[in-house]
């Protein structure tokens, strides 16, 4: 999982913070996959004494699916990686601001530090 996430830094420009109607990527350990998610809610677990949220996600799959997972800010906000079931997950919003798209500009976005080619590719 940390190889995906690693890889993710790569292809996309992401945003330090989520908010409704952000676009997250989550990428998910069992079964290995990638999807992407809007944000359409937080709601406070007053239940718990640490600072946990009911985040409300509607997947962008066919078919679409509303899911409510309950995290703590740094598991959706892309500062952990975290377990559900026992299978890790990342979350993390992309930034759509720039005009240059969610994608990273470097010439070399496809190549790790160590110039290797990345396991994950910008399809156009």
């Amino acid at each position: 999982m940390d190889e995906m996430v690693k890889e993710l830094k790569k292809l996309f420009k992401f945003k330090k913070t989520t908010e409704v109607g952000d676009i997250v990527v989550i990428a998910m350990e069992n079964p290995q996959s990638i999807l992407y998610a809007l944000v359409v809610g937080f709601e406070r677990d007053t239940v718990k004494k640490q600072e946990w949220w009911h985040v409300t996600l509607q997947l962008l799959t066919v078919p679409p699916q509303k899911v409510t997972w309950t995290l703590r800010t740094p598991q959706f906000t892309g500062q952990e990686i975290f377990s559900m079931g026992g299978d890790k997950r990342y979350i993390k919003a992309v930034d759509f601001s720039g005009a240059s798209g969610p994608f990273p500009t470097s010439e070399d976005s496809d190549r790790d530090t160590d110039g290797a080619k990345t396991k994950l590719r910008v399809v156009k």
